[in-house]
């Protein structure tokens, strides 16, 4: 399916003049490929609570899987996890969650395991597997620093699911399978890659989009005043309604034109140039001075 990114491109709103909120990636954006935070991220990060500007981080990690990064970058702001669909509080309590149908998840993964990609359902703090031995189950334990729950089957867990992951090193055939089983479930599911690698399945209103949206309005901010920064195709809901979005440098082609700026990649401190070249600058004093130089007083 061709894509007109010009047309995309040409239909981006105005970037915003003020900025309040930032909501963040985290992989591929706010870190490298190694997870880890570098110098010059933490530096920026504290710049924007030093300018007034509040970091709130979403993901399609578990809740628990992005508790790393909180104390590092000083979070005390509300967090979206499992692609947007869980609005998690500060101290984990969950304060939203959009969940699968039964029937849903069941379609799913069957599909997932027709083709042979390994499942995992993630229902609340838990992450579920079958196969502990699967080729990315010990890859996704270490970036995440959470044990997974193993189950010789999914079918009694079905209910209540926040996001089936599906993974696969076949990168065509994860991206097939993200317009297969999107079509195949376009009214019940929103289906995104979040990696060459991953492919998550959740609830067809859990997106970044619904939780950018979500997270502003928890702290009263106007979607207009929020900057958006994302890499991957699952980023591109919460580009399209943030007041300003940045695209990181790693990000495909289509990615980037749903974004105002382009930064650097993530191996190369593009996190922290965005902050510092477009965010800041917008900054609600910043933003003061520059009213109050253009009238002249």
């Amino acid at each position: 399916m061709s894509v007109d990114l010009n047309a995309i491109r040409a239909g981006l709103r105005p970037a915003a003049d003020t900025i309040r909120l930032v909501v963040s990636d985290i992989d591929g954006t706010l870190i490298g490929p190694d997870k880890q935070l570098t110098p010059e991220t933490l530096a920026a990060a504290r710049e924007l609570r030093a300018a007034g500007i509040a970091l709130c981080l979403v993901s399609s990690r578990s809740a628990d899987g992005m508790n790393m990064y909180l104390g590092p970058l000083e979070i005390d702001t509300p967090r979206g996890a499992l692609n947007g669909g869980m609005i998690v509080a500060p101290d984990g309590t969950i304060l939203s969650s959009l969940t699968l149908s039964a029937s849903a998840s069941a379609a799913a993964c069957d599909m997932l395991d027709v083709h042979h990609v390994d499942a995992w359902l993630f229902r609340g703090h838990e992450w579920l597997v079958r196969n502990p031995a699967g080729p990315y189950v010990e890859r996704e334990h270490r970036a995440v620093r959470v044990e997974p729950t193993i189950v010789d089957d999914f079918r009694p867990f079905y209910e209540g699911v926040g996001k089936i992951m599906g993974s696969s090193s076949d990168y065509p055939l994860l991206e097939r399978m993200e317009i297969e089983i999107g079509a195949m479930l376009a009214d019940e599911a929103s289906v995104h890659r979040s990696s060459n690698y991953y492919l998550d399945i959740t609830h067809r209103d859990a997106n970044k989009g619904y939780a950018a949206k979500a997270l502003a309005g928890r702290l009263g901010i106007d979607m207009r005043e929020v900057a958006c920064i994302g890499d991957m195709t699952n980023d591109i809901p919460m580009l399209k309604v943030a007041g300003l979005g940045i695209a990181m440098g790693n990000a495909t082609e289509r990615v980037q034109a749903y974004a105002h700026e382009v930064t650097a990649a993530n191996d190369h401190d593009g996190w922290a140039l965005a902050m510092r070249r477009y965010v800041l600058p917008r900054a609600p004093r910043a933003a003061a001075t520059k009213e109050v130089q253009g009238a002249g007083i």
